[in-house]
């Protein structure tokens, strides 16, 4: 993947030093940008960009903040040059939420693995959902084989939402993205609580989602996710519609088709030592579990509670 490093600049010398310094990196390319055509290079959505200060003639106070209130770029990592040192003045910069301020002049070494380090953690952030900030498929496989491994006894929550294509073809993906993160934030709550310690949460992606939670009352934790979703869900529907308790959908006979309101469905396996071989096999009893529990009309959890008998295995 190609990273776009734009460079806030009038001066020439720092694009080709940056550019000496990757010589040997692929992938990197340096473009120089007139603070007076900042705006049309945030619409390119740069990987990173460096603002040297003592080579632009305006506040780059300023330039920051609209690089921030972007929302294109609100997450685009900057870094300030400068041969400034006051440090009221560094701080000021880092608090507009600046990745690094660097002291001219530059030391090479430093500043090549700082961009590296920088590019690098954004690709690591990239496993992360954007849509609910929650951990993607890469850290959710780390850490069931981190817990399994350890030999922990665990419970996996394995949680998706019922009728939920037939709500986007109503109302449209980006009010399915609100249900989408309002799913993320009502699993959170229960979840991430005092009560329970060690808790894990995740995106699989679109309206999937699991949960790691340690030894717990995995009955109190679905009844009250269930009972927060279905008491908040329904502000995503028109008043006619959550009145009447079902959405319609034309199918692809143009025959309207009833569906209930949007539900959740948690199917939950217990995780004890010696029980599955590996954690692919922990997939496939969340996958049964889950299915079962979507069998069953509305807002519902299933709880795979077998237990492994060493006995039996001798």
């Amino acid at each position: 993947m190609l990273q776009e490093i734009y460079l806030i600049d009038e001066n020439p010398e720092l694009k080709e030093t940056l550019k000496r310094i990757f010589k040997s990196d692929k992938g990197y390319r340096f473009t120089s940008v007139a603070t007076d055509k900042l705006e049309t290079a945030l619409k390119n959505i740069p990987s990173l960009i460096i603002i040297n200060e003592d080579n632009v003639k305006e506040d780059v106070v300023e330039i920051c903040k609209k690089i921030k209130e972007d929302e294109d770029n609100t997450i685009t990592p900057v870094i300030i040059l400068s041969s400034n040192r006051d440090h009221a003045r560094r701080i000021a910069m880092l608090s507009l939420g600046i990745s690094h301020y660097i002291i001219n002049p530059i030391d090479e070494e430093y500043i090549y693995y700082t961009i590296k380090n920088i590019l690098n953690l954004i690709y690591i952030n990239r496993r992360v959902s954007p849509l609910t900030g929650l951990p993607g498929n890469v850290q959710i496989q780390a850490e069931i084989k981190k817990r399994f491994l350890t030999k922990e006894t665990f419970a996996m929550m394995y949680i998706d939402l019922d009728n939920f294509k037939a709500y986007n073809d109503i109302y449209g993906f980006l009010k399915g993205d609100e249900i989408i993160k309002f799913t993320a934030k009502t699993i959170l709550n229960n979840i991430h609580v005092d009560e329970y310690e060690n808790t894990f949460v995740g995106h699989i992606g679109g309206d999937d989602f699991v949960a790691i939670v340690p030894e717990a009352d995995y009955d109190n934790i679905c009844q009250n996710i269930i009972a927060d979703f279905d008491a908040n869900v329904v502000k995503y529907f028109t008043e006619e519609d959550a009145e009447k308790g079902y959405i319609e959908v034309e199918n692809r006979k143009g025959v309207l088709e009833q569906f209930p309101l949007t539900s959740i469905s948690i199917g939950v396996v217990e995780v004890e030592k010696g029980r599955f071989a590996n954690i692919l096999e922990i997939g496939e009893a969340g996958a049964g579990v889950k299915h079962l529990a979507k069998t069953i009309s509305g807002s519902t959890y299933v709880i795979d509670r077998r237990k492994y008998n060493e006995e039996e295995e001798k």
